[in-house]
């Protein structure tokens, strides 16, 4: 991982962690696997899945009783990132703030990381 040493990867709010426990309670998985792939207008997308078990490979992140897996291919973009949920009067998902993104659709569905 690209990780500090005592700091994880990622943060989880606790309206993020409230709902990824229920979530996990109402469908009976382990946890939640957030990654990124090739896709939309600006290159990148998220992608969030239930998981039953760990992988070895995976970065995990437990906070309020909510357990979060990263994909091995996704930890470089995704360090430092906070996962929150918003719920709004059109919509409610969850919304990632991540501070390794340097452009985003107008949609907010597909990123763009830095060149390397």
């Amino acid at each position: 991982m690209f990780g500090i040493p005592g700091k994880q990867a990622v943060t989880i709010t606790p309206r993020a962690a409230a709902q990824i426990v229920k979530l996990m309670k109402r469908d009976g998985h382990e946890g939640l696997r957030i990654g990124v792939k090739k896709g939309g207008c600006a290159g990148m997308e998220y992608t969030m899945d239930y998981v039953d078990q760990v992988d070895a490979n995976d970065e995990l992140v437990e906070q309020d009783g909510a357990k979060v897996m990263i994909a091995p291919m996704a930890q470089m973009f995704l360090f430092g990132t906070e996962i929150d949920y918003e719920t709004s009067l059109l919509e409610s998902g969850f919304r990632f703030n991540n501070p390794n993104v340097v452009e985003a659709c107008g949609c907010g569905e597909s990123i763009k990381f830095a060149e390397s």
